[in-house]
């Protein structure tokens, strides 16, 4: 992608963008930047921190791997080489993630926090603030997505542990938590994950299972389970599928109610679709719960300084607390007068149509849908500005009297 047009106003610190401004440098804004490209359309990415997909670099454990196979995790035009595994660890997802910008030329702006994004109805144009300039443009791009901060729960208590506490946006390795008593709050993929990290590095965890959760195994007979439930569901009905996975997950992994693991009601990818929460499909947690190295506890009713109270009455001593308890969109922190996002950050409209508002207003990487999701929405969010810059410059090419120039919308003064 060619370098994106610019002009500096100095007085006022504006930057007036010939082309879309995309909030976001992970593989949202990434899709979204090269599918644009494709187009022939610039955009300006502007990113918090200093680097391309900070939460993958900054804000996950060292043995994290994809859970889905390689070929669902692709970003738009760009595959992943073919040397890699079917599943990438992290540092072979982020080297893709900086060959995928340096193929399209990407090139954010980093340390660019945005502050506030407001749609100006009398100029008709998006003002993005960051703590350095105005950002001006026709279109906007949403592509925080819905991972960018940690969520720390309201825990009674916490405050007065004398333990080591920290979210597992900051947790890297096991290795400094050796024979220490280990609660870990939460039980999705990550909390099964970093208690399957402490085991073997030889701590205790103890991990908390308050909600109920579907556990999948992550391979069924050597295929994936999520491409085995991508091919049923375009023959059978959702609710069917559901039925088939969760009948083939009791065949392999047993009863999971009978470790302390309850099953929701709702099936794992109607649950999915429905409230976002993700299914855990197991890489090894679930055997050291079945030969107790993990150990399963019910709801914390209360931390005490060396330990925590259970709401089945039981008490533990504890030398550290992991809170696996996810991430949360930050929209609502920096979006401003818009109706489009929830108070939790997430579009109003559901999927497939929440990709676009109103105002030139776009959003990626919402779907509840993973990368699959960002890829669908990337290219449709690209076909849409294009047409919108095609018929810009079909009329300024047929009115020489105004202010617009032959290859860009017009901006304000």
């Amino acid at each position: 992608m060619g370098s994106c047009k610019v002009q500096n106003d100095k007085q006022t610190k504006s930057v007036l963008v010939h082309g879309p401004i995309i909030v976001g440098a992970g593989p949202s804004g990434l899709a979204v930047s090269a599918c644009l490209s494709q187009q022939g359309l610039p955009s300006l990415i502007l990113e918090r921190s200093d680097c391309l997909a900070s939460l993958w670099k900054h804000r996950t454990y060292d043995r994290l791997k994809l859970h889905l196979p390689k070929q669902f995790c692709e970003l738009p035009l760009f595959g992943f080489p073919e040397n890699f595994p079917k599943y990438p660890t992290k540092r072979q997802f982020i080297a893709y993630i900086e060959s995928y910008a340096s193929h399209f030329k990407i090139q954010p702006k980093f340390k660019q926090a945005v502050q506030t994004a407001l749609f100006d109805h009398a100029s008709g144009f998006w003002r993005v603030q960051t703590q350095d300039s105005e950002y001006i443009s026709k279109w906007l791009v949403v592509a925080t997505g819905e991972n960018a901060e940690p969520v720390f729960p309201d825990v009674v208590g916490l405050d007065k542990f004398n333990g080591h506490v920290l979210h597992t946006s900051k947790y890297k390795s096991g290795s400094e938590f050796k024979n220490q008593k280990v609660l870990v709050i939460g039980c999705g993929n990550s909390g099964m994950e970093v208690s399957l990290d402490l085991c073997r590095h030889n701590a205790i965890p103890h991990m908390v299972a308050r909600n109920s959760v579907h556990v999948l195994p992550r391979e069924i007979f050597g295929f994936s389970t999520f491409g085995i439930a991508m091919a049923l569901l375009r023959w059978f009905p959702l609710r069917l599928v559901d039925k088939i996975l969760l009948l083939m997950a009791n065949i392999t992994l047993g009863n999971t109610d009978q470790l302390g693991l309850r099953r929701p009601k709702t099936g794992p990818i109607q649950l999915k679709n429905i409230t976002g929460k993700t299914p855990v499909l197991d890489v090894g947690a679930l055997s050291q719960i079945k030969s107790g190295k993990i150990k399963v506890v019910g709801g914390v009713k209360e931390i005490t300084k060396n330990g925590a109270r259970f709401t089945d009455g039981q008490e533990k001593e504890i030398d550290a607390i992991i809170l696996a308890t996810g991430y949360k969109s930050n929209v609502p922190t920096w979006l401003k007068e818009c109706d489009f996002f929830t108070k939790d950050g997430m579009p109003k409209t559901p999927f497939p149509n929440g990709w676009k508002g109103e105002n030139g207003l776009y959003t990626v990487g919402f779907t509840r849908r993973g990368l699959q999701g960002t890829a669908l929405d990337a290219d449709k969010i690209a076909q849409d500005i294009s047409e919108q810059w095609r018929k810009i410059k079909d009329l300024n090419n047929n009115n020489n009297n105004n202010n617009y120039t032959s290859n860009s919308p017009s901006y304000p003064t």
